[in-house]
């Protein structure tokens, strides 16, 4: 039985178009994931009136905020009070420009953040926030350290997984796709784990400090980024692991036709 060239070439095509979306959309999840971790607004609050307007509160409400003493519930009051934003690595208030004088906000006020230190993302959170009698919250302190590590770890598989479709450019194959793949379907798990476990942090934490009457709370566009790179990995991962297969059946049906 004969095979005709255009159809081995049409299904070479085939394979390579499948690659190259997946590489794409690898790419993009990349991006995506890179700029919601180096991002302050996974989660964002809006008051009605910000206690800033106030110069002799607003300057206490920084102090107190960028204190490495600053507990839990202290910054959270600030951001619940200052049109607060937080991030994976950074939380900032809206603060005066001039602390000495009241400025309106439309033309004085400024964003200024603080980072989170390395033993801030590792430090344990309390029963009651702020109080370091109550005992350790177990469930918050394992989400926030597991929203720190996951996006690392979603990002170092996809790389890993780019390095090996990288060897398998140079051996001309597809079959490390499948590797590739399934770091890819790996790292979008990780993932859809850190949007999850941010998710459950922000409820348990609000449900311990509830937001007041003037105050709404939502998620910004970091966070949003973070739950488009989710299914982009997942859709990678289906197309490295569909051409390899495929191919490799493709591959033995060739060659059971040449044999024949």
């Amino acid at each position: 039985v004969a095979v005709s060239p255009c159809r081995g070439a049409m299904m070479d095509n085939r394979f390579a178009t499948a690659l190259v979306i997946a590489c794409v959309l690898s790419l993009i999840s990349t991006i995506y994931m890179a700029a919601s971790i180096g991002t302050d607004f996974w989660y964002e609050y809006h008051t009605l009136s910000p206690a800033e307007n106030v110069s002799e509160a607003g300057r206490s409400i920084w102090e107190e905020f960028v204190s490495r003493d600053a507990d839990e519930k202290t910054y959270t009051d600030a951001l619940f009070r200052c049109n607060g934003t937080v991030g994976l690595w950074r939380r900032c208030i809206t603060v005066p420009k001039n602390s000495h004088w009241y400025s309106p906000p439309e033309t004085d006020m400024t964003t200024n953040c603080i980072s989170f230190s390395l033993s801030d993302q590792f430090v344990e959170k309390y029963v009651e926030p702020g109080n370091h009698n109550s005992g350790t919250d177990f469930n918050r302190t394992y989400l926030w350290r597991l929203q720190f590590l996951l996006p690392f770890v979603s990002i170092g598989l996809m790389c890993f997984g780019a390095l090996i479709g990288l060897c398998a450019c140079a051996c001309r194959s597809l079959y490390p796709a499948i590797a590739t793949g399934v770091l890819h379907f790996l790292a979008g798990l990780c993932t859809l784990g850190l949007v999850g476990c941010y998710v459950a942090g922000i409820e348990l934490l609000h449900r311990k400090l509830p937001l007041p009457e003037d105050v709404r709370g939502e998620f910004g566009w970091s966070f949003c980024l973070a739950c488009v790179s989710a299914p982009l990995q997942f859709m990678a991962a289906a197309l490295f692991i569909w051409a390899a297969r495929t191919n490799r059946k493709e591959f033995t049906l060739l060659k059971a036709y040449r044999v024949a």
